[in-house]
């Protein structure tokens, strides 16, 4: 699935808001819903109760709606939102940058320079690990020819 930052244009307004949005995907949220509790979204995202808390806490959520008994709400756009965090955290972003993002959103539109060096940062991190990660696999795959051969080579070679 790829994570996507789009605009929406408020109609009476027509100013451009920035949405986080993921695209469209099959996923487990039930067809006209848009109200979930911890439990549902934590059966959704494989996030413990602790750590969806801990989001709100330092800021990582924006506010979550609760219901008359005081119990979270989770939206279809916290969803997507959780969505791009668990992107974010596989590339190996600090909490702190990520938290520091969230901020950014909210602030607004006057934030997207901020945002996108925030982004640009992180992507160039990714393809550093990528390719540390290529060279290790390419040593990998040569140790694994290699022993390969070993075992195909006749037995009255000896050991090499």
């Amino acid at each position: 699935m790829t994570v996507m930052e789009t605009t929406a244009t408020d109609a009476e307004t027509g100013t451009r808001t920035d949405v986080c949005a993921a695209a469209p995907q099959r996923h487990p949220r039930p067809d006209g819903r848009d109200n979930y509790t911890i439990s549902e979204v934590v059966a959704f995202t494989g996030l413990t109760a602790h750590t969806l808390r801990w989001y709100e806490r330092i800021g990582l959520m924006s506010h979550i709606d609760r219901s008359h008994t005081g119990q979270r709400r989770y939206s279809n756009r916290d969803l997507d939102w959780l969505n791009l965090v668990g992107k974010l955290r596989l590339t190996g972003m600090p909490v702190a940058d990520m938290v520091r993002y969230a901020e950014l959103v909210r602030e607004g539109d006057h934030t997207y320079g901020e945002r996108f060096e925030l982004l640009e940062a992180t992507r160039r991190d990714v393809r550093a690990r990528i390719a540390e990660l290529q060279d290790t696999l390419a040593v990998l795959d040569h140790k694994i020819t290699f022993y390969a051969d070993a075992g195909r080579a006749p037995a009255s070679e000896g050991s090499r």
